[in-house]
């Protein structure tokens, strides 16, 4: 595989009853990037769903992966497809809810910390390294004393139903830009507000 090859794996849990959970934001924009790469999601023997397609015409390869393992146990279908196709950490993204950002907003960022999110420490832990990309789809803060993982766990409100296309959009836009101009082009067009 060439260098022009992508993982991108949209981190959530498997089956119906969590499709429209804030924790499964990850897989909601995959399905939009399968939809805008033509691509349809099969079974593969990761443990995960996969779709393959280009970003625009002659574009960079992307494998879109849908772990079918739950979110904590993440890290085994993103490591296998990684040897799978022969791609190396730094052309791998991790699409994830993220707390610590506002609701409808996206920001990106290679390596750190992974601030309490287990699916993205079950990646770091199986691929051993944190130097991967990671496109964070906000999701806000629990009200109240509302545990995190009850949050996380809930769907999207009224409120947010509404706006959640355009996020899930925004998400799908942010995964194009990094892979097609780089994470700095990506970084400077989302966290400007531009």
């Amino acid at each position: 595989m060439t260098s022009n090859t992508w993982l991108v794996a949209g981190l959530g849990n498997p089956g119906p009853g969590y499709s429209r959970n804030r924790h499964n934001v990850g897989q909601m924009v995959l399905d939009e990037l399968a939809l805008r790469t033509g691509g349809s999601f099969k079974s593969h023997k990761s443990r995960a769903q996969v779709a393959e397609g280009r970003i625009g015409i002659g574009g960079p390869r992307v494998i879109l992966a849908k772990p079918l393992t739950y979110m904590n146990l993440s890290g085994g279908p993103v490591s296998a497809l990684a040897r799978f196709y022969g791609i190396e950490p730094e052309n791998i993204v991790a699409v994830h809810d993220e707390i610590d950002i506002p609701f409808n907003t996206v920001k990106l960022k290679r390596g750190g910390g992974e601030g309490g999110h287990n699916g993205l420490r079950d990646i770091s832990k199986a691929l051993g390294t944190k130097d991967y990309l990671r496109v964070r789809v906000g999701v806000g803060r629990p009200p109240g004393r509302m545990d995190t993982a009850d949050w996380v766990l809930k769907n999207f409100g009224t409120a947010e139903s509404k706006e959640l296309p355009f996020l899930v959009s925004d998400g799908a836009d942010a995964v194009e830009l990094l892979v097609t101009e780089g994470l700095l082009a990506a970084q400077q067009k989302f966290h400007s507000g531009a």
